[in-house]
Formats: structure tokens, C-alpha cells, sequence
């Protein structure tokens, strides 16, 4: 294994410390309040980065969305590179690449992911039209994933072996994101994989979650869905967002350990820095520890990917890390601010909310242990 970035992934990276570190300000996070902002997104499509996806691969993707979770920049970058670039680039037909990526590249579509939790219980059914082009996919096992809060749709389609459209009918009560996209991948009942058009849906209503994630309730009444991907489409998306997301805790973890770092060494008691204290000392290190294994096993999980190796099992386990150690993180580095960190309006509080989001997002540690625990003792666990 080689997580080294490429020179490409590198310069990625830099460009996006850059316009994050620039523009994701504390003043214009206030600003935006729960919603997005509209000219950082519009920066970094304009920069290039969503389309550099396509060439610096997942762990790539990784490396961005580390710098993203640095800032709590408030865009749907995450969302659109996962449910949109790379699950078109990975799993769409010819027309739908040549239709879509381009304009997820550009920022004119954004797309969402409406995925079905563990707890997900379908809604109802209709009947769906059978054309071409795209497959179904199956999955065994439990349904967690990431947005596991979800509710799922249903969809009856005739016994055909490839359907193209189908009508979706069903509410998913929180899709992150959902308020700037326009377009959402669906997850049916059966676990296939179906594009919506956001103005298409019977409602869509705003719904606040912990981190501001502009968020929405999604209902679909027989709208029409296009179907996306073939078999096992349902488990390298899952697998994906998994591995990206945990990417993305690794930089709110990151970025509010070098705000506790910042604060312990500024921050003097008795004639010496807080950080000079052991007790100080002893946390930070151990969330440290924490950042770099949800760093290392993303990164892992990532690599993997991007070499055609199975990562299911990976994927997983940065999962779990990002959200049991995410959790810790983000109090250690409220709890180090002191009575500071208690501040809502103090920049650290951001990344608290973020790394708790994250945390109900990937499924929380205990329903993502029980998972990969399963697949271990069933001997489908990759080496």
C-alpha cells in the first residue's frame, strides 16, 4: 500500500486548502447560516476541483474533503462528488456520463443522496417501465448506511432484466443537501439505484439537522425515476460514501484539534500555557491518535478502491473509526477550549456539530461494528 498523494492529488489538495482556507471564514459561515454558500461553491467548480475528481480517484476525493472538514465549509461538495460524479463516472450508461458529468462538473447539477438507512421501512409501490440501459442491484445483509436516519421507496417493476425508468413513491424524511440540489439518488426497497429530478418530487421541505447541512424531507408520489447502474451498483456506492465521509471526519477532527492546539498554547494559568499541563497533554495525544486512524483507514479503504481491490470491509472500518473516534475528537476539543468551548457562537462548536452529524450519518459505531462483525463471522470479509 502507498497512500502517497500523485502529483495531480497533491496539487488537488493544495488548491483546496487554498480556497477553503480563504473563503470558509468564520464571519462568512455566520453569514451563511444553516444554509450553503453559494460563491465558495461556486469557486471551487469554477477552480476545477469537482471535475478533478474524476482523474484523482476516491482517495483524491479523501484528500479534498479532509480540507473541506478543516473549515466546516458549508457546500455540497461531499454529496455531489459521491451520489454524482463518481457514482455516474462508475455505474452510468454512455448517455448518462455524456449527459450529466459534465454538468456536475460545473456545478449546474447537484446531486444528492437519498439513501435507506437500517430502521428504513418502505412506503408503497408502483408500477415501472422497462427500456434499456441499466440493471438492478441486489444487496444481502443489514441496510445501514450513510444517512441512516432515511426512510426508503418503494418500487414494483415488472420481472425485466434491465429497466430504465420507474415510478418511486415514498417520503425519506432527511436527505443532507437537499435544498441545493437537482437531482437526488434514490435507493428503492431492493436497493437499486434510481435518479430523481429535485423539482420532480410531489415535496420537498426544508429540515434542520445538527450540523447545517441544508437538508431536506423528500416525497416522492410515482415520480419518475432513472434507473443507475447494474448489480452491485447499490454496494460500491455505499462503500464509497462511507469512505469518503469518514475522509470528511477526518478533517473536522483535524480541524478542531489545531483549534485546542491554538487555544492550550495561548491560553496561560498560573504563568503557564495550559499545554504545558500533562493532563492537557494526555488528551491531545490521544486525539491525535484518534484523527490519524480515521485518516489512515480512510486513506486504506480509498487506495483500494482506486486499485480495483475489494474494500467493503475497509470501507467499514473507517466508518467505525470516523464515527467512534470522530465523536471523541470533537469532545476533546470542545472540552479543551474550557469554558470557551461552551460558546455556540465559538468557531469550535462548528466542528463539534459536524463530527456529531458525521457520527449519526455513518450509521453510529455500534450499528457499523454489528455489521462488519457480520460479515467477519460469514467469511466474506476481504483481505
Amino acid at each position: 500500500m502507498d497512500f502517497t498523494p500523485t502529483e495531480e492529488q497533491a496539487a488537488a489538495r493544495d488548491l483546496a486548502a487554498r480556497i477553503f482556507g480563504d473563503l470558509s471564514t468564520h464571519e462568512r459561515l455566520t453569514a451563511a447560516g444553516t444554509g450553503s454558500d453559494a460563491g465558495l461553491w461556486k469557486e471551487l467548480c469554477a477552480a476545477g476541483l469537482v471535475g478533478a475528481v474524476a482523474d484523482i480517484g476516491l482517495l483524491g476525493l479523501v484528500l479534498l474533503l479532509e480540507e473541506q472538514g478543516r473549515t466546516t465549509a458549508q457546500v455540497p461538495f461531499a454529496t455531489s462528488c459521491v451520489y454524482g460524479l463518481l457514482a455516474v463516472a462508475a455505474h452510468g450508461s454512455p448517455g448518462q456520463r455524456e449527459r450529466l458529468l459534465p454538468g456536475i462538473a460545473d456545478g449546474t447539477v447537484v446531486v444528492a443522496g437519498a439513501i435507506s438507512g437500517s430502521d428504513a421501512k418502505a412506503i408503497s409501490g408502483s408500477d415501472a417501465k422497462a427500456d434499456s440501459a441499466s440493471g438492478s442491484a441486489s444487496r444481502s445483509g443489514p441496510a445501514s448506511a450513510p444517512g441512516s436516519p432515511s426512510g426508503s421507496v418503494r418500487l414494483d417493476a415488472p420481472a425485466t432484466r434491465e429497466p430504465a425508468s420507474g415510478k418511486l413513491t415514498g417520503v425519506v424524511p432527511v436527505v443532507p443537501w437537499l435544498r441545493d440540489a437537482t437531482h437526488v439518488l434514490v435507493a428503492d426497497d431492493r436497493r437499486r439505484l434510481w435518479l430523481v429530478r429535485a423539482a420532480e418530487a410531489a415535496a420537498s421541505e426544508p429540515v434542520e439537522l445538527t450540523a447545517p447541512w441544508s437538508a431536506g424531507r423528500l416525497t416522492l408520489e410515482g415520480t419518475r425515476g432513472e434507473a443507475l447502474g447494474a448489480a452491485g451498483a447499490y454496494d460500491d456506492l455505499l462503500a464509497t460514501a462511507r469512505t469518503a465521509f469518514a475522509g470528511l471526519q477526518a478533517g473536522v477532527c483535524a480541524g478542531s484539534l489545531a483549534r485546542a492546539v491554538e487555544h492550550t498554547n495561548a491560553r496561560e494559568q498560573f504563568g503557564r500555557p495550559l499545554a504545558a499541563k500533562q493532563g492537557v497533554q494526555l488528551r491531545a495525544a490521544d486525539a491525535y491518535m484518534d484523527t490519524e486512524a480515521i485518516r489512515v483507514t480512510a486513506y486504506e479503504a480509498a487506495w483500494r478502491r482506486d486499485e480495483g481491490l475489494p474494500y467493503a470491509t475497509h470501507a467499514l472500518t473507517a466508518a467505525w473509526w470516523a464515527s467512534e473516534a470522530g465523536q471523541r475528537v470533537v469532545h476533546t476539543g470542545q472540552h479543551l477550549h474550557g469554558g470557551a468551548g461552551a460558546d455556540l457562537e465559538h468557531p469550535v462548536h462548528r466542528h463539534f456539530l459536524w463530527g456529531r452529524q458525521l457520527d449519526a450519518y455513518l450509521g453510529c459505531g455500534g450499528e457499523v461494528l454489528q455489521e462488519l462483525g457480520e460479515l467477519i463471522a460469514n467469511g466474506e470479509a476481504e483481505t
